[in-house]
């Protein structure tokens, strides 16, 4: 049984795009994309540096975009289950059939938007945490003030705060951490400060109409599969103020059974996490269209476990 996956903000990284943009039609998809929402994909997904790809109203709808076009590239195909990390959820709604490519990547636009808006209030961000015991960094990070805005599993837990409570936790690690690496992203995403973009993607998320999903969905919130596309568009709102429990998604891929786990690009974050959490399921990570046969061979030889899942 396979399962795909699209990875959150920070995987995004300089010109990745480019590649992607020289398939068939792909530059004028995305062209039409970059329309409909107002925000120019090709320039910011080829030509824009580092910090420009950092800004949050840039980087959550580029990296949907990127989603849907390469698991577009690889052709009709009917994963047993879907899931994302964080802003991977709307590429996972629009997988799922929840959505539809413009109405997910308008809604990402005003997601990034309201959380870029969130974030400017206070100086706040995120770093990993490399290896130790969950139980005893979380405590350690509540002692600083700090949120496990993500258990991701497989030893990373992502702490988010302000700027100060961050400088003391890279001063003062939790007993069994390796390192803690800070994030490309700008603010303390799935914690209470980002409490004020979440009215405004309510009101972004009542003017849709979301369909059921017709792939198994599986959601960060708490990990649970759920058959209901209002549901999908709740969870989806209210996430963006609570942790992600990566860690939880996972569990349920070894419930289903999965076997096979395939990130759609930027690919890598997901995989790594999933080669140490997950042993024996088979990885790939979509990082430019050289992947894509090796992505499609991996696919033809789950396509009977994953069609039988699908009709349970």
């Amino acid at each position: 049984m396979l399962v795909l996956v699209a990875p959150g903000q920070g995987a995004q990284t300089p010109g990745f795009l480019t590649p992607w943009l020289e398939l068939p039609g792909a530059a004028d998809r995305v062209a039409a994309w970059s329309d409909a929402i107002g925000l120019d994909l090709v320039h910011y997904g080829t030509q824009g540096d580092a910090d420009a790809i950092r800004d949050t109203a840039v980087a959550q709808p580029l990296l949907v975009a990127a989603g849907l076009l390469s698991a577009a590239a690889l052709g009709e195909i009917a994963p047993g289950a879907v899931a994302g990390h964080s802003v991977g959820e709307i590429t996972a709604a629009a997988f799922a059939g929840v959505l539809d490519d413009i109405p997910a990547l308008n809604l990402v636009r005003k997601r990034g938007l309201a959380m870029a808006d969130a974030a400017a209030i206070t100086e706040t961000g995120m770093s990993a945490l490399l290896g130790g015991d969950p139980e005893v960094s979380v405590a350690h990070l509540q002692k600083l003030g700090l949120t496990p805005a993500n258990i991701n599993g497989a030893g990373q837990i992502v702490a988010a705060g302000t700027l100060e409570q961050l400088t003391a936790l890279a001063e003062d690690k939790p007993e069994g951490v390796r390192k803690v690496v800070p994030l490309k992203v700008a603010g303390a995403f799935h914690t209470r400060h980002m409490a004020p973009a979440v009215e405004t993607l309510a009101k972004a998320a009542a003017e849709l109409t979301p369909a059921d999903p017709k792939l198994t969905y599986v959601s960060n919130k708490d990990g649970r599969t759920v058959a209901s596309g209002t549901e999908v568009l709740e969870r989806l709102v209210g996430q963006v103020a609570n942790p992600v429990r990566w860690d939880l998604c996972m569990e349920t891929f070894k419930e289903l059974g999965v076997t096979a786990l395939i990130e759609v690009c930027p690919g890598g974050t997901l995989t790594g996490l999933a080669k140490r959490a997950l042993p024996g399921v088979r990885t790939l990570a979509l990082k430019t269209p050289e992947d894509l046969d090796a992505a499609r061979a991996l696919i033809a030889e789950t396509a009977t476990p994953a069609a039988d899942a699908a009709g349970a």
